[in-house]
């Protein structure tokens, strides 16, 4: 891992907190256990504020590239009310999403395929030209 911890913007990381607190009644295992991972990280997070932040870390409205072997895809990690499957926006809270947030380009992470789990290799974060306004959602 690049930077040891996950590293969220402070704002983003209160939002964040805000929403996991409020996750608790999924019926899907694989999505619980992927929040419940990303809560305990949020624990021993490295916060900067926005204009601190590194470019290479995942964070809201970031376009995210993931190779697992000969797979790979690219998606835009989003708030719940963004997401969009069919234009590959992917919710902070789906197993994905919370899987690579606030690790940068480089790092590795595990995630649950249907098939088992597997390493992802993060190999592209570009940020959004657009970030997200986060004190609206505060």
């Amino acid at each position: 891992m690049k930077y040891e911890n996950i590293v969220l913007e402070k704002k983003e990381y209160v939002f964040l907190k805000r929403l996991l607190n409020v996750t608790g009644y999924y019926k899907d295992q694989n999505t619980k256990d992927s929040l419940k991972k990303l809560s305990g990280e949020l624990t021993s997070a490295i916060i900067y504020d926005n204009e601190s932040m590194p470019e290479d870390v995942i964070r809201f409205n970031s376009l995210v590239t993931v190779k697992s072997g000969t797979w790979e895809t690219q998606f835009q990690l989003v708030i719940p009310t963004d997401r969009d499957i069919s234009a590959n926006k992917i919710s902070i809270l789906a197993p994905m999403g919370s899987a690579v947030m606030g690790y940068a380009e480089g790092d590795s992470v595990i995630w649950n395929f249907p098939n088992g789990a597997k390493e992802l290799q993060i190999t592209n974060v570009k940020q959004a030209e657009k970030p997200i306004d986060i004190d609206v959602l505060l």
